[in-house]
C-alpha cells in the first residue's frame, strides 16, 4: 500500500472522517477534509512533519503510514530483493511452500531483524492461542516497535523538533 492508502486504512479503521483527520493534525475546518483527500488520493505527498502529525492523530507508529509502496508484484518482488540483499533474507521452498528465512550469523543487520521478526512470532502465535486480541496484536503491529518487550528502544524527538532546538541554541550562542 502507497501511504495515501495506509492514511486512509487507518483513518476508516479509527472511524475518523477526512474532515476530523484533518482538523486533529491542525487544518481549518474549511479545508481539513479537502487536505486529508488529498494526501490519501495522493495528489499531495504528507511532509515528515505531517506524516509524525498524522500518525499521532491516528494512534501508529509514522512508519506504519510510511511503508515501501508494493502495490504491483514487481514492486513487491524488489522490495523482496532488497530485504535478501540488506538483511540476509532468503526463500525456501519445501514441498511446493515457500517460506523466507534470516540466518542471524550472517551480520548485524540479520540478527536485528531475525530477533524482530522472532517478536513478531511471539505476538502472532499469542494471537492465534487467544492470549491476546486482535485489536491488541493489531496494536502491537501498527504501533511497532512501542510495544516491543523483547528489545530495549530509545525513543527519540521527531527530527522537527530537534532542528528547532538546535536553531534556537545557535541564537543564543553563535560561537559555538
Amino acid at each position: 500500500m502507497a501511504t495515501g492508502e495506509r492514511i486512509r486504512f487507518f483513518r476508516n479503521r479509527r472511524g475518523m472522517t477526512m474532515k476530523y483527520l484533518g482538523q486533529a493534525v491542525g487544518f481549518p475546518e474549511n479545508s481539513a477534509d479537502v487536505r486529508i483527500s488529498q494526501y490519501e488520493s495522493e495528489t499531495r505527498v504528507p511532509k515528515e512533519d505531517m506524516t509524525e502529525s498524522l500518525a499521532w492523530a491516528l494512534d501508529v507508529s509514522p512508519e506504519a503510514i510510511s511503508v515501501p509502496d508494493i502495490d504491483s508484484y514487481i514492486g513487491l518482488m524488489h522490495t523482496l530483493f532488497t530485504l535478501e540483499d540488506r538483511y540476509g533474507l532468503t526463500i525456501e521452498e519445501q514441498e511446493g511452500d515457500f517460506s523466507f528465512h534470516i540466518d542471524p550469523t550472517q551480520g548485524i543487520f540479520a540478527k536485528n531483524i531475525h530477533s524482530m521478526l522472532k517478536a513478531w512470532a511471539e505476538q502472532a502465535t499469542k494471537l492465534k492461542a487467544g492470549e491476546i486480541t486482535k485489536d491488541e496484536y493489531d496494536r502491537w503491529r501498527y504501533r511497532y516497535p512501542e510495544f516491543d518487550t523483547t528489545r530495549h528502544w530509545i525513543k527519540t524527538i521527531p527530527k522537527s523538533i530537534s532542528d528547532e532546538f538546535v536553531k534556537e541554541f545557535r541564537k543564543k550562542h553563535p560561537k559555538r
